[in-house]
């Protein structure tokens, strides 16, 4: 079967003399295949455990509307997958997909999980953990012969420390996967409440966190891994509608994505471990300068060089009560006597000094280390369709002329892409409308990918289809 090109993405691919990279597609796994492994890494009564989630849906349908919430029950996908007998068997089939990345315009694709996403922080411990290895050897074997230009990503669960860093070993050092997908959000259940599902609170591995996480950052620099987070805030909060999935995959993935972020960022991730560069999927890049704008605007008010203009202790008390006398209403003079009362709530005089400096623990020092981070060590997974993508670029907007790294990211595989073969045009739209040049094209579907991937190792493309680009950026 041969596939050709269509007339727009060929004319797209005359136009540009660049690879284009798909940093975010995703692969279907076929689930009896995954079992079988399953069952040689934990056993046959785990896999029972997968049959569950396998028939998820069945069970879901059972469980009456008013008893949804008291099990913790949200409405997840439903007919989540592409449609088109040909884009879902290319999503399951690596040779296909591989046979038609010249008919999509694509030149290399990062294919990240499905199903294999559960495996990041799937509350049970056995069949977590056995659920990882068996997607990873599953990627390991059924991508052998097409990794020149398709990249399976490998899952690796992080509700602890130690299981991330089993996991990147096995999958780095054993089975020879490249590259890797977290979750920056795991649901933890508040103590006294483990019996209640819907009794949790969310840990982002980063700022306040029970768990020391350093050692799987260091790690992933010893392994020359980039973490990649792929999380959602599905059922979490504000998006646990019991009866629309829309509702609640609105906005799903930048807002764990933020969450991520903002806790890396506040837990001084980062900075202490500089090699390190981190991409936030699938959730666009609007959110990223939302974030960097507002952690600067924090940072210029409530810095420690500054947070002492608040300090309550400074109020001239005197001048205070003058000034009531004079003009505030008789009910307030009446109540003059309680002025330090009056004056507590939000301002205690007495806050705790030892815990002032609310950026310490993120090691950044001035407005230029913010941006640096922003600018240089954070990546954003965009899909094609998304407009606001150009706000990555928009120097004159954003603070300090910063401007942040988007990454193509199909979504290739799954039902907001209906037609794989339109990828390339949705994004080539942000140049034919005027939102972006050329040259932030090139950095979209090309650059800040070479650059994310290489950046803790140089020599990630070696033996690629792309391997002359990434050696020459």
């Amino acid at each position: 079967m041969s596939f050709e090109r269509n007339a727009e993405v060929d004319r797209i691919r005359k136009r540009i003399d660049h690879p284009v990279i798909d940093g975010d597609g995703h692969l279907i796994e076929y689930t009896p295949v995954v079992r079988d492994f399953l069952v040689e890494e934990a056993g046959e009564e785990v896999a029972k455990r997968f049959d569950g989630i396998v028939h998820g849906s069945e069970s879901a349908r059972k469980i009456p509307l008013d008893q949804k919430r008291a099990v913790g029950y949200s409405r997840t996908a439903w007919w989540g997958l592409a449609g088109d007998t040909l884009d879902r068997a290319s999503a399951i089939l690596p040779r296909l997909l591989h046979g038609r990345l010249d008919e999509m315009g694509i030149d290399f694709a990062f294919l990240y999980p499905t199903y294999g996403l559960f495996a990041t922080t799937w509350p049970d411990d056995e069949l977590r953990i056995g659920l990882s290895r068996a997607f990873n050897r599953y990627y390991a074997a059924m991508f052998e012969g097409v990794r020149d230009r398709l990249e399976p990503v490998a899952v690796i669960p992080t509700v602890t420390p130690e299981e991330g860093v089993a996991a990147l070993d096995h999958a780095i050092l054993e089975l020879g996967l490249k590259a890797v997908t977290l979750s920056g959000v795991v649901g933890r259940a508040f103590p006294g409440s483990e019996d209640v599902r819907g009794a949790r609170y969310f840990d982002t591995l980063g700022h306040d966190s029970d768990y020391d996480y350093d050692p799987l950052w260091r790690r992933c620099v010893e392994l020359g891994v980039t973490p990649t987070f792929h999380g959602s805030s599905q059922g979490m909060g504000m998006r646990a509608s019991r009866t629309n999935y829309v509702y609640n995959h609105i906005g799903n993935f930048a807002v764990a994505g933020e969450a991520a972020c903002r806790s890396l960022f506040m837990g001084g991730v980062p900075m202490r471990f500089p090699d390190l560069h981190f991409a936030f999927l699938e959730g666009g890049v609007a959110w990223g300068a939302n974030l960097y704008s507002d952690i600067l605007a924090h940072y210029e008010k409530r810095n420690i060089n500054v947070i002492e203009q608040y300090d309550p202790a400074r109020l001239d008390r005197e001048e205070m009560a003058r000034l009531f006398r004079k003009y505030a209403p008789e009910k307030m003079v009446d109540h003059l006597d309680e002025l330090d009362e009056g004056l507590l709530l939000l301002a205690d005089p007495a806050e705790n000094r030892d815990g002032i400096d609310e950026f310490a623990e993120s090691g950044v020092k001035s407005e230029d280390d913010i941006r640096h981070l922003f600018s240089d060590r954070f990546y954003f997974g965009c899909e094609a369709d998304d407009p606001l993508t150009a706000v990555a670029f928009d120097t004159a907007m954003l603070p300090g002329g910063a401007r942040l790294r988007p990454v193509f990211a199909s979504d290739i595989g799954h039902w907001d892409v209906p037609d794989m073969c339109k990828v390339l045009p949705e994004a080539w739209e942000l140049v034919e409308d005027g939102h972006i040049d050329e040259e932030a094209f090139e950095a979209f579907v090309c650059g800040n990918a070479l650059a994310l991937w290489t950046s803790n190792d140089p020599d990630f493309f070696e033996g690629t289809a792309i391997e002359d680009a990434a050696s020459n950026p």
